[in-house]
């Protein structure tokens, strides 16, 4: 899969860009450039999605839907989602959110950020900690111009991001479409965390830790895209707010509390 996101509507770690990505032979691309060439390698199978310069989606169609590894697409009330992976635990949380039988991961992942965008009951850490399996998912919010993305903790599947020539934000699990998109400033997705544009990124395994960027050196001696762990030491500390004052997204002044 592939997910581009304008730099007016992603917000990526400062840590993400290498200075080293526009001195070396091999620069960094622009969208369109990444796009075509995602395409041009899958030509028969591959669907994707245009938001004017604002984002694009897109995704290589399966070859079995019954790969442990599948990939879902779903598009819902202007909100879009890209999946990968599988929810060992997705009948207890179809019916924990009244959904219907049918309805598979990438649609209960809008379904729940539905539910968090409108202030649910719960905070996002914990909604996306109780998801058990394998996967990684993007979705991204035509209305608001919001993207939120997760990878579980298990590492059974791979995600990456990085930084396009424009600033744009690439995320995909082709570790080759990164690398030639964003040259040196790119890092594997760090696994058990989320990231909201407006958010940054954060773990759902340690809500309570802020994450540090740790610098990364390449086999040539270059210094990359950081990679992100969470901060055992340094904890997320202010008063957690409460009701109608509530940001979901506010995670580094609105910590979560049970």
């Amino acid at each position: 899969m592939l997910a581009i996101f304008h730099k007016t509507f992603a917000h990526p770690p400062e840590e993400l860009n290498s200075p080293a990505s526009h001195k070396g032979n091999k620069k960094p691309k622009l969208p369109q450039e990444t796009l075509n060439e995602f395409l041009s390698a899958h030509p028969t199978n591959t669907f994707s999605i245009n938001f004017g310069d604002a984002a694009v989606l897109a995704y290589v169609q399966p070859h079995s839907h019954y790969s442990p590894h599948q990939r879902l697409f779903c598009a819902l009330d202007d909100i879009y989602c890209v999946f990968m992976g599988s929810l060992n635990n997705l009948c207890t949380q179809i019916r924990q959110y009244g959904l219907s039988k049918g309805t598979d991961e990438a649609m209960f992942v809008i379904e729940a950020y539905r539910t968090l965008r409108d202030r649910g009951p719960y905070p996002a850490d914990q909604v996306i900690k109780d998801l058990e399996g394998s996967f990684a998912f993007v979705v991204y919010d035509s209305k608001s111009g919001n993207v939120f993305a997760a990878l579980g903790s298990d590492g059974g599947v791979k995600l990456y991001w990085g930084i396009a020539a424009d600033g744009s934000v690439v995320i995909s699990d082709d570790l080759e479409v990164i690398k030639a998109g964003c040259a040196k400033s790119f890092a594997p997705f760090p696994a058990g965390c989320m990231f909201h544009s407006e958010g940054g990124l954060m773990s759902f395994e340690h809500p309570m830790n802020k994450m540090r960027a740790m610098p990364r050196i390449d086999s040539e001696g270059v210094m990359c895209g950081a990679n992100f762990k969470v901060d055992k030491y340094t904890r997320v500390n202010s008063i957690p707010r409460v009701g109608s004052e509530t940001n979901w997204t506010d995670w580094n002044n609105n910590p979560p509390h049970y």
